[in-house]
């Protein structure tokens, strides 16, 4: 699978509501365990946060089931899992490298979305 498919298609698990299958494709491509995914943040996490990873049990969490199908959210806590990877479990992941990771995989989907759109239109006229 092409890398932007791949992408695009990850982008496209997470808004079906199937966040789990692109946590295992991600796992996958970038040879990591998969982290568990759970709704409701934990106790010493603001309650503005969106979402959370804990590198010592390998979980993202989200604040509810309405962020289980934001893309944004899902793939900025996995670019934290991605990046907590070495043997001590240290967080080496920045906020804005994380925001970063996920907005390539959501610009992929876009630039996807406009070319379906673009092939869809030249075939109807």
């Amino acid at each position: 699978m092409a890398l932007d498919h791949f992408k695009s298609h990850v982008v496209w698990l997470i808004l079906v509501g199937t966040p789990e299958e692109a946590l295992k494709l991600l796992a996958e491509n970038y040879q990591v365990d998969i982290p568990a995914l759970k709704v409701g943040m934990p106790k010493k996490n603001k309650l503005k946060a969106y979402g959370c990873y804990t590198a010592k049990n390998q979980t993202i969490y989200v604040r509810n089931s309405d962020i289980l199908v934001n893309p944004l959210v899902i793939l900025h806590e996995f670019y934290h899992h991605l990046r907590s990877r070495a043997v001590d479990r240290v967080h080496r992941g920045t906020e804005n490298k994380a925001d970063q990771f996920a907005m390539d995989f959501i610009l992929q989907y876009q630039m996807a979305l406009k070319e379906t759109h673009q092939k869809d239109q030249k075939s109807s006229s």
